[in-house]
């Protein structure tokens, strides 16, 4: 279901973009407007970080093969990643590339109403795209901030979507002001301003998206709220004693690995220990489909190793008792 939202947001902020991008493409080549400009190419790089992304949930979908036992979930992560570092070098860089170049060669705006109508035409496309991205965000925040939610994500497109749009719409405000001061204060190098500052929200978005990005895809754990639940379940099991660790690892929004190091009662014999972990794995996998492999673990009891020690010196030492009573016996 995350998966499915998050999908029709990628594909509504596809289609918000393209339009945008050709509609503020032509601005800028009328009106001469370099923060115009700034805003087309961030429209433009918008477009292809959504295409990357709608290939990553393609790809990620991908069964196992022999190749990839583990299937292909980890490639949204990928190409998440590398959207974030499109949006610093392309959208970041060249905005702040095009300011300063502004700013020292400033150019006065031949049109500015046609940019006023399209920062207009802009700010409506980019709001219905925000609002998809928004309702595929809330359906996981639940009552969380906006950056806990993001930090306990793992389904990246459900907030980049989300603080792409955003970032476009502060871009839009900025982009405004520049173009109302450089035109009312006849100040050409304020318009270059403006795409620096633009060209620094990006970055700042970007980095952002880089760290979240980079931490499911050198493989973060689950959620500890999953952890607690695979605990809990497997200690009701008939036959454990304890669940000495539980290591998950996040393969994709929807795919988790978890391997478990369980221990069982001595008494039981090894078929008994099979069925109980057939039981186990299948009650996890029935409680939280997510679970795209389980692997469980039997460790051995620590009584014994902790009572053979003590043992084995007890008997050492009555013996050593019963040589030294023989020995004193015997020079009597």
């Amino acid at each position: 279901m995350a998966e499915h939202s998050s999908r029709t947001a990628v594909i509504a902020a596809l289609a918000g973009n393209l339009l945008i991008a050709v509609t503020k493409g032509v601005a800028a080549a009328i009106s001469g407007s370099s923060a115009m400009l700034s805003e087309s190419i961030h429209s433009v790089v918008d477009s292809g970080n959504e295409i990357l992304l709608l290939y990553g949930q393609h790809r990620a979908g991908k069964p196992p093969d022999r190749l990839h036992p583990l299937g292909y979930g980890r490639e949204i992560y990928f190409w998440s990643f590398v959207v974030a570092l499109l949006i610093f070098a392309f959208g970041a860089g060249v905005s702040i590339y095009e300011g300063v170049k502004h700013i020292l060669h400033p150019e006065a705006m031949t049109d500015p109403v046609v940019n006023y109508v399209v920062y207009a035409v802009s700010a409506v496309f980019e709001g219905i795209s925000w609002s998809f991205g928004w309702s595929a965000f809330s359906r996981v925040r639940g009552d969380r901030s906006i950056l806990a939610a993001v930090h306990a994500s793992k389904d990246p497109p459900s907030f980049m979507v989300l603080f792409e749009d955003s970032a476009a719409l502060v871009g839009l405000v900025i982009a405004a002001i520049a173009t109302a001061l450089s035109t009312n204060l006849h100040r050409p190098w304020i318009d270059g301003a403006g795409s620096i500052g633009i060209g620094l929200v990006l970055a700042v978005i970007a980095i952002l998206l880089a760290r979240e990005s980079k931490a499911l895809l050198i493989g973060e754990g689950a959620s500890p709220k999953l952890n607690k639940s695979i605990r809990d379940i497997a200690l009701h099991q008939r036959g454990v004693r304890d669940v000495e660790s539980i290591l998950t690892t996040q393969l994709s929004p929807d795919q988790v690995i978890a391997t478990l190091s369980v221990e069982f009662d001595d008494s039981l014999r090894i078929p008994q220990v099979e069925r109980i972990i057939g039981a186990m794995e299948h009650e996890l996998r029935k409680e939280h489909p997510e679970l795209f492999r389980v692997f469980v673990r039997p460790t051995p009891s620590l009584e014994p190793l902790r009572k053979g020690p003590t043992a084995e010196r007890q008997a050492g030492a009555a013996m050593e008792d019963r040589n030294n009573d023989r020995s004193r016996a015997e020079v009597e």
